[in-house]
């Protein structure tokens, strides 16, 4: 298998120092959360040196989303911090480390961590990468891409249907970042996420900056994957920068950074699906680098703007015709 590029950077859990502002949040914490559905909205990454500032925000974000692994652990710091959090807003989990498209079975412990976070948090989506990231016993800092034919279209939907039995709930599958192709697909993309949704009845994370770094990097339009993409199995969307490098031939090639503000070419695509599907929560992610939260707050408010602008006059119907 040829090397893929990294898409991202595990993150790493991070110190967080408890504050007036946390600690009366957690004052009010209750035995069950509040309600757990995500709203419509525009979210954000939680990060550790944000929950004060959150917390004090008169803008109030619509949801805020981790990654699974940071809170794998049964207490300290991260946890009262991310349970006055989840006390004040609707919370998504993201995972980055089910290794779904791996080619071994999945790593039983690793999930039933998994449970442990999605049972004290109750949020109200759950994701995963179509990826794999483990091999034997090594485990790798990258979202690796998988062959797109039957085997691996087996393999990635008994894995999904193991997730989504032991969590005893759906969850929602990312479509990827890719920097090659393999010459023995027998299939799209679209296709293959297609197929996994119809059989496995999971919900579908639309990444679109993926989207864009993918036909940049593989030389199609993205506006040809999104018209054939099931847009009704999409559940939320995921919207973040990428940074620009060229290749050996001197070629663009779009690298899924997380370290800078979205694309305005991302945008543009972000609006022509809004206003095709109607509002979708929508979360700005930013794990690199990462800025005061005033410009992730700014970011979002730009993902509001467009949602409510393009709430009420989206299209009814076929998902798919109006993406050309």
């Amino acid at each position: 298998m040829s090397e893929a590029r990294a898409t991202r950077p595990m993150p790493h859990e991070r110190e967080i120092n408890m504050t007036p502002a946390t600690s009366r949040a957690n004052a009010r914490l209750e035995t069950r959360f509040n309600d757990s559905t995500v709203p419509a909205r525009a979210g954000a990454g939680l990060k550790a040196e944000h929950v004060d500032a959150i917390l004090q925000d008169d803008y109030r974000i619509g949801f805020l989303e981790v990654h699974a692994e940071n809170y794998m652990g049964d207490g300290g710091a991260p946890h009262r911090a991310l349970s006055a959090i989840r006390q004040n807003f609707p919370l998504c989990v993201h995972g980055v480390g089910l290794s779904i498209g791996s080619e071994k079975a999945l790593d039983k412990a690793h999930l039933d961590r998994l449970k442990k976070v999605v049972e004290r948090y109750e949020p109200g989506l759950v994701s995963e990468h179509l990826a794999w990231s483990t091999h034997d016993n090594s485990y790798y800092n990258d979202l690796l891409p998988v062959p797109y034919d039957q085997p691996t279209l087996d393999r990635v939907c008994d894995h999904i249907d193991q997730v989504q039995e032991v969590l005893g709930r759906k969850i929602l599958l990312e479509n990827p970042s890719t920097y090659l192709q393999f010459d023995h697909s027998t299939m799209s993309e679209t296709d293959f996420i297609a197929q996994i949704a119809r059989r496995t009845g999971c919900g579908l994370l639309l990444d679109i900056n993926n989207v864009f770094v993918s036909a940049t990097n593989q030389h199609y339009r993205p506006l040809t994957y999104l018209s054939e993409f099931p847009l009704e199995k999409v559940e939320e969307i995921h919207l973040a920068g990428h940074a620009t490098d060229t290749d050996d031939d001197g070629r663009p090639l779009l690298i899924d950074a997380h370290d800078r503000p979205v694309d305005d070419a991302v945008w543009k695509l972000y609006d022509i699906v809004i206003g095709q599907m109607g509002p979708v929560p929508t979360l700005i992610e930013w794990d690199n680098d990462v800025p005061d939260w005033p410009v992730l707050r700014r970011e979002a408010l730009r993902a509001d703007e467009i949602i409510e602008r393009r709430a009420g006059n989206y299209m009814l119907g076929s998902r798919h015709a109006a993406i050309c």
